[in-house]
């Protein structure tokens, strides 16, 4: 049965490390370095190879310490493929009504992909748990901002171009989480085993995060 997803574990640490294309043996050590090191949630892309039997090898043994999802879910058959392999969120770079639909009778999380304010309201109104606002990296700076003035309602999720030099920049504009991809996966960390160094980027991140709201208390 699937382990259930944890809004209090997401907020927690509302980072959403991103593995994509990840070497199928290094997969449970990077899962184990990723949570010790303080982060919460943790998605492995549907066009990775293997990622039904990684997703599900991660929902087992970290269900309960990681909210573990799937990502790049572009179809209905991608998404039986997921939720079959126990992932416990679903994340999609686009609006697939049926996809959003499903997760919503299902009750699992949705973060499916938008941009515009007239995709992401849609998005929204089909049910979204949050919005992947993707892709992050061409946003012009204040544009969270200006989509939260009319849609204060809406949760946003920038994705795409984020990393440790701007990400709190998010949650100052009214973010609700991030999504990281190859910045907290360094290939050349991950190539040469460094797993205290891949610690250390994690490290980086989750104070960063709690260094930012210390502040706003």
């Amino acid at each position: 049965m699937n382990k259930a997803f944890s809004f209090d574990l997401f907020n927690k640490m509302p980072v959403v490390g991103i593995m994509r294309n990840i070497p199928d043996a290094h997969i449970d050590t990077i899962a184990g370095v990723y949570c010790r090191s303080g982060l919460t949630n943790l998605e492995i892309t549907m066009n990775s190879p293997n990622a039904e039997q990684n997703i599900s090898l991660l929902a087992d043994l970290y269900g309960d310490e990681l909210n573990i999802g799937a990502g790049t879910v572009c179809s209905m058959g991608d998404l039986e493929k997921a939720l079959k392999a126990n992932a416990q969120f679903i994340v999609t770079p686009v609006i697939n009504e049926e996809v959003i639909k499903t997760c919503v009778a299902e009750k699992v999380p949705i973060f499916p992909g938008a941009y515009t304010p007239s995709e992401i309201y849609k998005a929204w109104s089909l049910g979204a748990s949050m919005i992947k606002l993707f892709p992050a990296g061409d946003l012009k700076p204040g544009y969270i901002k200006e989509i939260l003035a009319p849609l204060s309602f809406v949760s946003l999720m920038p994705t795409g171009g984020v990393n440790l030099e701007n990400f709190i920049n998010y949650f100052q504009q009214g973010a609700k989480g991030v999504g990281v991809g190859s910045q907290l996966f360094p290939k050349d960390v991950i190539n040469r085993q460094d797993w205290q160094a891949l610690a250390g980027v994690y490290v980086s991140f989750v104070s960063k995060y709690r260094d930012f709201i210390a502040d706003k208390k």
